[in-house]
Protein backbone atom coordinates (compact mmCIF):
# COMPACT_ATOMS: atom_id res chain seq x y z
CA UNK A 1 0.00 0.00 0.00
CA UNK A 2 0.98 3.67 -0.90
CA UNK A 3 0.59 5.46 1.89
CA UNK A 4 0.92 8.92 0.16
CA UNK A 5 -1.80 8.22 -2.19
CA UNK A 6 -3.79 6.42 0.42
CA UNK A 7 -3.33 10.14 2.11
CA UNK A 8 -3.90 11.86 -0.77
CA UNK A 9 -7.14 10.10 -1.63
CA UNK A 10 -8.35 10.70 2.28
CA UNK A 11 -7.86 14.25 1.65
CA UNK A 12 -10.23 14.33 -1.44
CA UNK A 13 -12.81 13.27 0.12
CA UNK A 14 -12.10 15.51 3.30
CA UNK A 15 -14.12 19.05 2.69
CA UNK A 16 -11.24 21.46 1.61
CA UNK A 17 -10.61 24.14 4.61
CA UNK A 18 -11.74 27.89 4.08
CA UNK A 19 -9.72 30.34 1.67
CA UNK A 20 -7.88 31.63 4.55
CA UNK A 21 -6.02 28.63 5.19
CA UNK A 22 -5.07 27.96 1.80
CA UNK A 23 -3.26 31.41 1.69
CA UNK A 24 -1.62 30.53 4.97
CA UNK A 25 -0.62 27.36 3.79
CA UNK A 26 1.30 28.81 0.30
CA UNK A 27 2.65 31.39 2.69
CA UNK A 28 4.48 29.02 5.16
CA UNK A 29 5.89 26.78 2.08
CA UNK A 30 6.84 29.59 0.61
CA UNK A 31 8.81 31.51 4.20
CA UNK A 32 9.24 28.83 6.25
CA UNK A 33 12.14 26.12 6.17
CA UNK A 34 10.05 23.17 7.72
CA UNK A 35 6.54 23.88 6.00
CA UNK A 36 5.57 20.64 6.50
CA UNK A 37 4.93 20.92 10.28
CA UNK A 38 1.74 22.97 9.04
CA UNK A 39 -1.23 20.63 10.06
CA UNK A 40 -2.72 20.60 6.39
CA UNK A 41 -6.07 19.67 5.33
CA UNK A 42 -6.92 16.11 6.50
CA UNK A 43 -4.79 16.92 10.19
CA UNK A 44 -7.17 20.47 10.07
CA UNK A 45 -10.20 19.38 9.24
CA UNK A 46 -9.77 16.98 12.52
CA UNK A 47 -8.67 19.35 14.76
CA UNK A 48 -11.69 21.24 13.64
CA UNK A 49 -14.10 18.47 13.60
CA UNK A 50 -12.99 17.20 16.87
CA UNK A 51 -13.34 21.56 18.25
CA UNK A 52 -16.78 21.46 17.16
CA UNK A 53 -17.87 18.03 18.84
CA UNK A 54 -16.17 19.52 22.14
CA UNK A 55 -17.16 22.77 21.91
CA UNK A 56 -14.66 23.86 24.20
CA UNK A 57 -14.44 27.12 26.28
CA UNK A 58 -11.00 27.00 26.87
CA UNK A 59 -8.12 24.92 24.63
CA UNK A 60 -4.32 25.32 25.14
CA UNK A 61 -2.09 24.75 22.12
CA UNK A 62 1.61 24.00 22.65
CA UNK A 63 3.04 25.01 19.26
CA UNK A 64 1.71 27.68 17.26
CA UNK A 65 3.92 27.10 14.05
CA UNK A 66 2.75 29.40 11.66
CA UNK A 67 -0.80 28.97 12.69
CA UNK A 68 -2.98 26.55 10.93
CA UNK A 69 -3.87 24.36 13.36
CA UNK A 70 -4.99 27.03 15.97
CA UNK A 71 -7.27 28.25 13.60
CA UNK A 72 -8.78 24.98 12.94
CA UNK A 73 -9.19 24.45 16.78
CA UNK A 74 -10.41 27.94 17.42
CA UNK A 75 -13.80 27.56 14.65
CA UNK A 76 -15.19 24.93 17.46
CA UNK A 77 -14.61 26.53 20.65
CA UNK A 78 -18.29 27.60 22.16
CA UNK A 79 -19.53 31.05 21.72
CA UNK A 80 -17.31 33.18 24.83
CA UNK A 81 -14.22 30.09 24.31
CA UNK A 82 -10.52 31.33 23.69
CA UNK A 83 -7.65 29.56 22.94
CA UNK A 84 -4.59 30.04 24.07
CA UNK A 85 -1.70 28.93 21.94
CA UNK A 86 2.59 29.18 22.91
CA UNK A 87 5.14 29.31 20.06
CA UNK A 88 9.03 29.87 21.29
CA UNK A 89 10.23 31.52 17.93
CA UNK A 90 9.34 35.34 17.69
CA UNK A 91 10.23 35.15 14.08
CA UNK A 92 7.13 33.56 13.64
CA UNK A 93 4.60 35.82 15.29
CA UNK A 94 3.98 37.43 12.17
CA UNK A 95 1.80 34.69 10.71
CA UNK A 96 -0.63 34.69 13.96
CA UNK A 97 -1.54 38.30 13.69
CA UNK A 98 -2.11 38.12 9.86
CA UNK A 99 -3.54 35.34 9.45
CA UNK A 100 -5.78 35.02 12.84
CA UNK A 101 -7.09 38.69 12.16
CA UNK A 102 -7.68 37.06 8.28
CA UNK A 103 -9.83 34.49 9.66
CA UNK A 104 -12.00 36.59 11.92
CA UNK A 105 -10.79 34.65 15.21
CA UNK A 106 -8.28 37.30 16.46
CA UNK A 107 -10.62 37.80 19.68
CA UNK A 108 -10.85 34.41 20.71
CA UNK A 109 -7.21 33.69 19.89
CA UNK A 110 -4.28 34.57 22.73
CA UNK A 111 -1.22 34.13 21.42
CA UNK A 112 2.02 33.87 23.47
CA UNK A 113 6.02 33.83 22.69
CA UNK A 114 8.10 32.31 24.93
CA UNK A 115 9.06 28.94 26.71
CA UNK A 116 5.71 26.53 27.41
CA UNK A 117 7.16 25.51 30.63
CA UNK A 118 7.55 29.17 32.12
CA UNK A 119 3.95 29.89 30.77
CA UNK A 120 1.66 27.51 31.74
CA UNK A 121 2.41 27.68 35.30
CA UNK A 122 0.97 31.28 34.98
CA UNK A 123 -2.11 30.58 33.29
CA UNK A 124 -5.50 30.59 35.93
CA UNK A 125 -7.46 28.32 33.54
CA UNK A 126 -9.00 24.65 33.31
CA UNK A 127 -8.69 23.69 30.11
CA UNK A 128 -11.13 21.50 27.83
CA UNK A 129 -8.67 20.66 25.01
CA UNK A 130 -5.24 20.29 24.77
CA UNK A 131 -2.86 20.18 21.39
CA UNK A 132 0.65 19.10 22.14
CA UNK A 133 2.94 19.80 19.19
CA UNK A 134 6.21 21.24 19.89
CA UNK A 135 9.75 19.84 20.63
CA UNK A 136 9.42 15.72 21.32
CA UNK A 137 12.14 15.50 23.62
CA UNK A 138 9.65 17.41 25.98
CA UNK A 139 6.88 15.54 25.29
CA UNK A 140 6.48 13.64 28.43
CA UNK A 141 7.46 17.05 30.49
CA UNK A 142 4.49 18.80 29.00
CA UNK A 143 2.32 16.20 29.51
CA UNK A 144 2.98 16.31 32.93
CA UNK A 145 2.86 19.82 33.33
CA UNK A 146 -0.41 20.38 31.60
CA UNK A 147 -2.64 17.41 32.54
CA UNK A 148 -3.40 19.04 35.88
CA UNK A 149 -5.31 21.81 34.30
CA UNK A 150 -7.27 19.90 32.09
CA UNK A 151 -10.76 19.14 33.39
CA UNK A 152 -11.72 15.70 34.30
CA UNK A 153 -13.41 13.99 31.32
CA UNK A 154 -11.22 16.81 29.17
CA UNK A 155 -8.70 15.76 26.07
CA UNK A 156 -5.00 15.76 24.98
CA UNK A 157 -3.97 15.83 21.71
CA UNK A 158 -0.09 14.48 20.85
CA UNK A 159 1.01 14.96 17.47
CA UNK A 160 3.39 13.18 15.55
CA UNK A 161 3.32 10.01 17.61
CA UNK A 162 4.27 7.51 14.33
CA UNK A 163 7.37 9.78 13.65
CA UNK A 164 6.96 8.77 10.35
CA UNK A 165 6.40 5.09 11.05
CA UNK A 166 9.63 4.88 12.57
CA UNK A 167 8.31 3.84 16.01
CA UNK A 168 7.44 0.58 14.09
CA UNK A 169 10.26 -0.05 11.86
CA UNK A 170 13.02 -1.19 14.62
CA UNK A 171 14.89 2.42 14.09
CA UNK A 172 16.82 2.98 17.25
CA UNK A 173 17.36 6.73 17.00
CA UNK A 174 17.01 8.94 19.92
CA UNK A 175 13.80 10.76 18.81
CA UNK A 176 12.25 7.19 17.97
CA UNK A 177 12.76 6.45 21.46
CA UNK A 178 11.77 9.53 23.18
CA UNK A 179 8.17 8.86 21.25
CA UNK A 180 8.25 5.09 21.71
CA UNK A 181 8.80 6.22 25.85
CA UNK A 182 6.16 8.98 25.41
CA UNK A 183 3.02 6.68 23.74
CA UNK A 184 4.22 3.86 26.60
CA UNK A 185 3.49 6.33 29.38
CA UNK A 186 0.27 7.33 28.43
CA UNK A 187 -0.67 4.17 27.43
CA UNK A 188 0.43 3.50 30.90
CA UNK A 189 -1.19 6.14 33.02
CA UNK A 190 -3.63 4.77 35.14
CA UNK A 191 -5.25 8.37 34.93
CA UNK A 192 -6.90 8.38 31.53
CA UNK A 193 -7.42 6.39 28.39
CA UNK A 194 -6.25 7.11 24.75
CA UNK A 195 -6.65 5.70 20.88
CA UNK A 196 -3.67 6.14 18.98
CA UNK A 197 -5.20 7.28 15.33
CA UNK A 198 -3.31 7.17 11.90
CA UNK A 199 -3.97 10.84 10.85
CA UNK A 200 -1.44 12.01 9.28
CA UNK A 201 1.92 11.26 11.18
CA UNK A 202 -0.20 9.91 14.12
CA UNK A 203 -2.42 11.70 16.47
CA UNK A 204 -2.92 10.53 20.11
CA UNK A 205 -5.93 11.18 21.49
CA UNK A 206 -5.97 10.98 25.31
CA UNK A 207 -9.13 11.93 28.31
CA UNK A 208 -8.60 12.72 31.61
CA UNK A 209 -10.67 10.32 33.44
Amino acid sequence: MNLRQLALFCESFTTPPNPVLYELERETYLKTIAPQMASGRLQGQFLRFLSWMLRPKRILEIGTFTGYSTICLAEGLAETGLIHTIEVNPELAYFGKKYFAKAGLADRIIAHIGDAFDLIPTFEETFDLAFIDSRKDDYAALYDLVLDKVRPGGFLLADNVLWDGKVISGAKDGDTRTIQTFIQKIHDDPRVENVLLPVRDGVLLIRKL
